[in-house]
């Protein structure tokens, strides 16, 4: 009893302490660091806030250590570095700054790089300093020792300089690669509910507006009530208004029958190098589009919009992947074989859909049907048609809306087993989902709101009847 006497009190003083307390902060950060590139449980503005926090432990213990030891000074700032490095990557994804976050990562990486790089020269200096030189005939293998065999007899400095370089850009590499590979645990899961599979209609009705006169004498000194005169006028109100659920199968509300009461519809934009894939981001496009679909369909939606690497697409599993996936831009496609293979496992075994728009350029077309043309080599681009049913449902259109055409005015698709399994849009829709609208008319832009509800709604459908489908599988 004694012992529990003493030693409750002995280890809540050690919890308190400044070491302890630092311990706890940096497995915080390492639980944040996680969600926000693996899970992505939390949004913009807890990582902000949270990492932001963590910055605050590193110049505590900066100021501590100044007067105290240079080297241990130097040692804190540098690891320091990475909680700001997150922070500087996840503030500009409040206010939707999607390039200048990724222009901030990347040179935080190579300042990272930096950094260590002069740790690493840094230390085998020292040792090789602490070193005196063997008086024995047998080879040295120390790399420490500037006269290890392997660095000659010539300017033995600069081999272990460059040994040192080699070996930390290796290691460097293997741990970049490492982390880039790893691609977390993701679901996807639509909203749960039903609705019908059809057009949304627009009802005009003719209303009859009886109005009353009072015809009087102006010369009469008496008042009174002469007879009524029908005076008709027709009122034509267009209501466009929701009839039926929007949706699909059976289910309380609007939704989908295989989805979950937890499911809400994202909007996944792919990452890939060579070109702009954060085109019109920053201006809200995919969250205003996002926005719009969950307002007219009434399906629950995310409240953030969600870029993520192709290869992310290899952590959802089979029945719980995104039914869509969006890509645009107006530069080059860089794509390498295994992201070639993701892609292709994602539309065909995983039932998914993608969708790509072209941001502005003739050349883009080219880029993304060679794209698809590795992808899925046996099936040839056919002309999407009005009276296809991603033109049709839940909005009909008249004809293909765009803000500006890039080479054709229709749409191509890729179809595998009468499914649309890519879809090619020729003229830069995103710019009329961005604030602003990117001062298009209201028509135009409206009617490419339509549009993409049409091309969210037909993905997540097509992707419910195959999960209703393959249930007892």
């Amino acid at each position: 009893m004694r012992f529990w006497t003493q030693a409750v009190p002995r280890c809540l003083r050690h919890a308190l302490r400044p070491a302890a307390l630092t311990v706890y902060a940096g497995l915080l950060w390492t639980a944040l660091w996680a969600d926000a590139h693996l899970f992505f449980r939390f949004g913009p503005v807890t990582h902000s806030l949270c990492f932001g926090l963590a910055v605050a432990i590193p110049i505590a213990w900066a100021r501590y250590w100044r007067t105290r030891s240079r080297r241990i000074f130097h040692g804190v700032v540098s690891v320091g570095f990475l909680p700001l490095w997150q922070f500087a990557v996840v503030a500009p994804l409040v206010f939707s700054a999607y390039g200048l976050s990724e222009a901030l990562s990347h040179t935080g990486a190579a300042i990272t790089f930096l950094i260590g790089l002069c740790w690493a020269v840094w230390a085998v200096d020292l040792q090789t300093k602490k070193t005196r030189p063997s008086t024995t005939p047998e080879r040295n293998w120390n790399p420490f020792r500037r006269w290890a065999w392997y660095f000659g007899r010539q300017n033995p400095k600069l081999w272990q300089s460059t040994a040192t370089l080699g070996t930390y850009c290796a290691l460097f590499l293997m741990v970049f690669l490492l982390f880039n590979s790893m691609t977390g645990c993701a679901i996807y899961e639509s909203p749960h509910g039903g609705g019908e599979e059809t057009r949304l209609r627009q009802v005009v009705k003719i209303r009859k507006v009886i109005k009353k006169k009072y015809i009087i004498n102006p010369y009469s000194s008496i008042l009174f009530n002469p007879p009524p005169i029908d005076d008709v006028r027709l009122q034509l109100l267009e209501e466009t208004s929701h009839r039926y659920k929007v949706g699909q199968g059976e289910g309380r509300g609007a939704g989908f029958s295989a989805g979950t009461s937890r499911g809400k519809v994202r909007f996944l934009r792919l990452k890939y190098n060579g070109g702009d894939w954060q085109q019109d981001m920053d201006r809200g496009a995919d969250l205003n589009l996002l926005t719009e679909y969950g307002v007219r369909t009434g399906h629950r939606v995310s409240d953030r919009p969600e870029p993520m690497d192709i290869r992310r697409l290899r952590a959802f599993p089979a029945r719980k992947s995104p039914p869509l996936v969006y890509m645009t831009g107006q530069q080059n496609i860089r794509v390498s074989d295994d992201e070639v293979r993701i892609l292709r496992t994602y539309l065909l075994d995983k039932h998914g859909m993608l969708f790509g728009d072209n941001g502005g350029s003739s050349g883009w077309e080219g880029q993304f049907v060679g794209m698809m043309k590795k992808i899925l080599p046996r099936v040839e681009p056919i002309t999407v048609y009005l009276d296809h049913q991603i033109h049709q449902i839940p909005y009909p259109l008249p004809k293909l809306p765009y803000v500006a055409k890039h080479g054709r005015t229709d749409a191509l698709g890729w179809v595998v087993d009468g499914r649309l399994v890519a879809y090619y849009h020729p003229g830069d829709i995103g710019d009329a989902w961005a604030d602003g609208h990117s001062g298009v008319p209201r028509d135009v832009w409206e009617s490419c709101y339509r549009l993409g509800v049409n091309i969210i709604y037909y993905a997540h459908a097509k992707y419910n009847k195959w999960l209703e489908a393959t249930k007892d599988n």
